[in-house]
């Protein structure tokens, strides 16, 4: 049934069209994918047939209904000769103008400046977008809608090009952040320079063009004028010119079309499509159980919530990465190598941008350029990997622990963030994902990989599966080699011992993939490079095994060495946080690992602690002040802690302590909590 459930879903979004780049039909296809995976596909052929006619029929209303698009192109602006070239002169010379009295050249080009203009124009007049791969315009892309004031909601993906990597600038900048709580849908504003154009189609005749800022109207003659007044009804002899909006200064410009009647009612129309038909493809192809769907809904509607509350662009915008983060050089890269792709080099697209991998993971460079083609100029793929981990950890914990326990840790995990301090709270991994890190998606990759090795059976599908997912978690990011080592080893090993070959063979051939990154540093940079180039860096590799071993030499008189692994352990025990008050804390969840792996508990129980282990004993060499890279570590820490006070730690506190146990399992508040974690396992289980 998974891939008659998958079937399913590919169906769906057949049926609303590429690129899925709008949050409502986002949120339509995660609800429909929810209530497909939680209900029973049907196997019958006429079922099926009829699936087939409802997704034609819904491609031809796409096709029939669509309103006209219109050509829409944007870019940064940074005065060079190709822009000069490329745009109107009346457009340039007014935008050129602007820019000399907002950012003087001896201010943004001085000696030691991080940003030098003249070496970072744009190197066409109007940027890449993923929105017109499938809708292709010789602007940026083809639209059927214009309506935005804030620039990060109209998704503009070229603000994350490589060449705008600006670290720090006296004036010319990248963004600036919002820091308020509240401003969670504003948290973001566009410091670069750009501009907007579209050009009219005779169909929008009668409609009107509002704005706030300055645009400029392109007339008859050809020449470009700042039209009067914050409005224009839109003429027949408006057909085939072009409307330019000036954002220079950040945040100054706003810009709205209305159509006519007519195309109003065709978006309507058109809109309603993708919803009837997904509604038409679940009536006739899935039972659908909405019982079992309440939990997975609930998770992910708190989910939803914790990402608004910090940053709701990573819900259906798109804002500029930091310059010099991880985020901008993979969404940078990724824009890169998808260009080349399609333009037919494939070779340049399997390079990566790299002859032999350096910074970190490589995995992430080729997710953002398979991103942009399914979600556009969004961030919405990785948003949907973000979505699924609170779905996994619950599942995780249903593997280990009873129903109710499960259920109070996957909400505690995914919307009290009371384990910051220790990396096990959903909020973090929401946080660093939306800032565009490789390691969320590595540890979520990981978290689904050993959910289904500790609940496959003895077959070769569900074994490679697990593999696959670890390898791709080590694909983006190789520090969780370790864990993934012992995970692999373990259930290698068991299944080699029970004889069981086909689980055996599934668990080596869905590992494989994972030498695709020596291959390709062998092959592209005649280097015989594992994983990536960096992992000796010397700001990350910060304590070596010799390090460890002139602090042995040290331990009678002490020295440096000595000092610096004490430090480092300090470090690693004070926790993502890097809080001292935690390192008793944190000290006695590791003593849990290692009584665990080495007690009677279940192997797979007992290989998650070894695996944890492994994964601790990275802190041990690479830096422990980087939060991010030991999420993974204090995740599976949690597993194992909660196992064992369930099993342990709560029989041995009711048997001291009999009374108290008592009187606090009868309270009010404990029973009503109770109550309710039992009912909502009840009716999801």
């Amino acid at each position: 049934m998974g891939w008659r459930r998958f079937g399913v879903l590919l169906l769906a979004v057949a049926a609303v069209g590429l690129p899925v780049n709008h949050a409502a039909v986002y949120a339509l296809l995660v609800a429909a994918a929810v209530l497909i995976f939680t209900g029973a596909v049907t196997a019958r052929a006429t079922a099926w047939l009829a699936a087939l006619v409802i997704v034609a029929a819904a491609i031809a209303a796409h096709w029939w209904l669509t309103p006209p698009r219109i050509d829409e192109g944007h870019n940064a602006f940074l005065p060079g000769p190709v822009l000069e070239k490329a745009l109107p002169a009346d457009v340039y010379r007014r935008m050129a103008e602007q820019f000399a009295a907002l950012y003087p050249a001896a201010v943004n080009c001085k000696p030691g400046s991080a940003v030098c203009v003249r070496g970072s124009q744009p190197d066409r007049a109007y940027a890449f977008s993923g929105d017109g791969i499938f809708h292709a315009s010789d602007l940026s892309r083809a639209v059927t809608a214009l309506d935005f004031s804030d620039p990060v909601w109209l998704r503009l993906g070229f603000v994350n090009e490589r060449r705008y990597d600006w670290s720090y600038a006296p004036g010319l900048h990248r963004l600036d952040r919002d820091r308020r709580f509240y401003m969670g849908l504003h948290r973001w504003h566009l410091a670069m320079p750009w501009f907007e154009v579209i050009r009219l189609r005779a169909a929008y005749a009668g409609g009107e063009l509002c704005w706030r800022g300055e645009v400029m109207w392109e007339g008859g003659d050809g020449r470009f004028a700042a039209p009067a007044g914050p409005c224009r009804t839109i003429t027949a002899d408006d057909a085939g010119r072009r409307v330019f909006g000036l954002a220079v200064k950040p945040d100054t410009l706003a810009m709205h079309l209305a159509p006519p009647w007519p195309l109003r009612l065709l978006r309507l129309a058109s809109a309603v499509v993708p919803l009837a038909a997904v509604i038409a493809l679940l009536l006739a192809l899935v039972r659908i159980d909405v019982r079992r769907a309440v939990l997975p809904l609930l998770l992910i509607g708190l989910s939803v919530a914790v990402i608004a509350a910090d940053d709701a662009s990573f819900l259906g915008g798109l804002r500029p990465f930091d310059g010099g983060d991880d985020g901008l050089f993979y969404d940078g890269v990724g824009r890169g190598i998808l260009q080349k792709l399609l333009a037919g080099d494939v070779r340049g697209f399997l390079q990566g941008g790299e002859n032999v991998f350096y910074y970190g993971g490589p995995g992430l460079r080729y997710f953002r350029a398979l991103e942009h083609v399914v979600f556009g100029e969004s961030c919405l793929g990785y948003l949907s990997l973000v979505l699924l981990l609170p779905i996994v950890t619950y599942r995780l914990l249903r593997r280990f622990l009873p129903g109710a326990w499960a259920v109070a840790g996957a909400i505690v995990f995914t919307a009290i963030p009371i384990g910051g301090a220790f990396g096990t709270t959903f909020f973090q991994y929401a946080q660093w994902a939306a800032r565009g890190f490789a390691d969320p998606a590595a540890y979520i990759l990981f978290v689904a990989g050993l959910l289904v090795l500790v609940t496959a059976n003895e077959k070769f599908a569900a074994p490679f599966f697990a593999a696959l997912l670890l390898a791709l978690a080590i694909f983006m990011k190789p520090i969780v080699a370790p864990a993934a080592a012992v995970l692999l080893g373990g259930a290698g090993l068991a299944a080699l011992y029970s004889r069981q070959w086909p689980r055996l063979a599934g668990l080596c051939i869905g590992f494989l993939p994972v030498l695709s990154m020596a291959l390709h540093n062998w092959v592209f940079g005649h280097a015989l490079v594992l994983f990536s180039a960096n992992a000796d860096n010397p700001l990350v590799l910060v304590m070596p095994a010799s390090a460890y071993a002139a602090a042995l030499r040290e331990i009678a008189g002490g020295g440096p060495h000595l000092a610096r692994a004490a430090m480092q352990i300090v470090d690693w025990l004070s926790g993502p946080a890097q809080l001292y008050a935690a390192i008793p804390l944190d000290a006695a969840a590791v003593a849990v690992l290692v009584y665990v792996a080495a007690a009677r508990f279940e192997p797979w129980l007992r290989l998650t602690a070894g695996a944890a282990l492994a994964q601790h004993a990275v802190a041990l060499f690479y830096t422990a002040a980087v939060a991010r890279y030991h999420f993974l570590a204090w995740f599976l820490t949690m597993v194992v802690v909660l196992v064992w006070l369930r099993e342990v730690a709560v029989p041995l506190l009711r048997r001291r302590y009999p009374a108290l146990c008592g009187r606090l399992a009868a309270h009010p508040a404990a029973c009503r909590l109770a109550s309710g974690l039992a009912a909502l396992h009840k009716v999801s289980a």
